[in-house]
């Protein structure tokens, strides 16, 4: 089953997190993931939800390949590129059988 990670991000800084989008994007595509939103426009519709500053979605075949990718040394490395310049909110749930 496809699995979906959804990455919140709050950046603090610019610069820092420009070198690690390129990272991050390595390490997705290293990884089978395929970026299907990244930064776009976004709304509440209902609830009490916070429109993030940034969300991010990536398909994977798995939720296990999922979970390589974040535990992968390059995500790592992009982590450690990250440092402080972002507040990071990261989640993956399984999609449905088709």
């Amino acid at each position: 089953m496809k699995a979906y990670l959804l990455a919140e991000a709050k950046f603090a800084e610019a610069l820092p997190s420009a070198a690690c989008a390129g990272l991050a994007e390595a390490a997705i595509a290293r990884h089978g993931g395929r970026l299907l939103a990244s930064g776009g426009r976004s709304e509440v519709l209902e609830g009490n939800w916070q429109a993030p500053e940034r969300l991010l979605i990536v398909e994977f075949d798995s939720l296990q390949q999922a979970k390589r990718f974040y535990d992968s040394p390059e995500y790592q490395q992009a982590r450690a590129a990250r440092g402080d310049a972002a507040a990071m909110n990261l989640l993956v749930v399984e999609g449905l059988p088709l």
